[in-house]
């Protein structure tokens, strides 16, 4: 309320300054008659003058803006969007013909930054998405991004509207939510997913009579039909027996759909591991998840050697470097005593910012100078500390990498999560929204 009465003061002090600028002008040079007495060429003189102030001051200000932090001044994350195209190309190219590639953009693109990501997929020619909220989809389409956004979550009934606003394509997980959708009124967008084995969301495949009421909702336009397989990523006998039996599960259920002529549309079962390990299966869209972002879940073998770009690293600076004595400890709870005299380096980056606090427990390192320095003391929230006695030349200010490559070393993101007892999902999911993005 104050910004906007203060502008209305400031548009109110302009006009009648242009308006007295006018008077002046006219007087001064014999022109009362044509600029003053003539009330369409004294509007437009007014509002020239008014608009040459508004440019003037526009241009000043942008160049006495106030100064902002440089995006790597502290802590951030790396995004090489080129590396990003590069996955989704060869990603596409692994895929059958028929098959394009559905990006997956959930949680901030698995931290990357959904819009930059989506954008330049948009300009390699991916127009198909996927998001895990309405938030999400309406965050891509505020942004301009192109093409199908699937909500693969649940969306309230409620909210049915803006399924409708911002043409986005809902999931349909039972009848019941399907019946509320289709009470809105509004034709919305939709795809069916089926449960072939994961219980989660989805309908039962075996409940067919289900599954064909939802059919009947005439509000939903039915744009496609997938499932989610459980253990693609695994090539032990046992669960790929299973994979196999839900992707049967599936074909069995769009096949009888099909044939009863109910409109399935796009069909999709693969998500990452799925194109790794069962890619020549005959869809319409593949759910590229972590796989686009150029990093595996895990240190797992797959069947299928793609040459995949990591997209993401992870950088600090060092704040201080300072001379440790024998049989000090470091940071909280005294958990590392030194041995020997040693020189630290304080690190800009903690576990506010995603970093495991218990690292250290792990003899996980940094790369600093293109060689390895250990984790050292638990690391708070805010800094973290590490071990420089035989690296040379080490002054604040220097670049710390936590996940990337630093010269002809590499801290690869699985082995990362492998440290941290998790996998590379939760890893980039959890970056703090500290970490600032510079995209390279």
């Amino acid at each position: 309320m104050v910004s906007s009465k203060r502008y209305a003061a400031w548009d109110l002090f302009r006009l009648i300054a242009a308006f007295l600028l006018v008077c002046g002008i006219a007087k001064l040079t014999g022109l009362s008659k044509p600029l003053i007495s003539n009330s369409i060429l004294h509007y437009l003189a007014v509002s020239l003058i008014c608009f040459i102030t508004a440019w003037i001051i526009v241009s000043l200000w942008a160049k006495v803006k106030p100064p902002t932090p440089s995006p790597d001044s502290r802590a951030w994350v790396e995004i090489d969007l080129s590396a990003l195209q590069h996955n989704a190309k060869v990603l596409q190219e692994f895929l059958p013909e028929q098959c394009d590639l559905m990006a997956v953009v959930k949680s901030n693109a698995y931290g990357h930054g959904d819009i930059a990501v989506s954008k330049a997929l948009n300009s390699v020619g991916i127009h198909a998405f996927a998001v895990a909220t309405l938030a999400e989809g309406i965050h891509l389409r505020k942004n301009g991004i192109k093409g199908t956004i699937l909500i693969l979550g649940y969306t309230n009934p409620k909210d049915a509207s803006c399924l409708v606003r911002y043409r986005l394509t809902q999931t349909i997980i039972d009848y019941t939510y399907a019946e509320a959708l289709n009470e809105s009124g509004k034709k919305i967008s939709v795809h069916v997913k089926l449960d072939t084995g994961m219980h989660r969301l989805g309908i039962d495949s075996f409940n067919i009579s289900e599954i064909e009421r939802i059919y009947e909702c005439k509000n939903l336009m039915f744009e496609g039909i997938f499932s989610h397989l459980s253990a693609s990523d695994s090539l032990t006998e046992e669960d790929v027996i299973y994979t196999k039996l839900q992707i049967e599960r599936f074909f069995e259920t769009t096949s009888y759909l099909q044939d009863k002529g109910y409109p399935t549309g796009k069909l999709h079962i693969q998500a990452s591991y799925g194109i790794l390990n069962y890619p020549d299966l005959p869809c319409d869209y593949a759910r590229a998840g972590i796989a686009l972002y150029g990093v595996l879940s895990s240190n797992e073998m797959v069947r299928s050697e793609v040459d995949l770009q990591p997209v993401l690293s992870v950088k600090a600076r060092v704040a201080m470097v300072k001379q440790i004595a024998p049989g000090e400890s470091v940071s909280y709870g005294r958990a590392f005593t030194t041995i020997a005299t040693m020189k630290i380096a304080v690190v800009t980056i903690g576990y506010a910012d995603g970093i495991q606090r218990n690292l250290f427990k792990k003899d996980s390192y940094v790369l600093i100078h293109s060689k390895k320095a250990p984790i050292i003391g638990r690391i708070c929230m805010d800094q973290l500390m590490i071990d420089v006695t035989d690296i040379e030349a080490v002054t604040p200010n220097d670049v710390v990498t936590l996940i990337g490559q630093d010269g002809d070393e590499q801290i690869r993101c699985e082995d990362f999560a492998e440290q941290c007892g998790t996998i590379t999902n939760e890893i980039l999911n959890r970056l703090g929204s500290r970490l600032n993005y510079k995209i390279i």
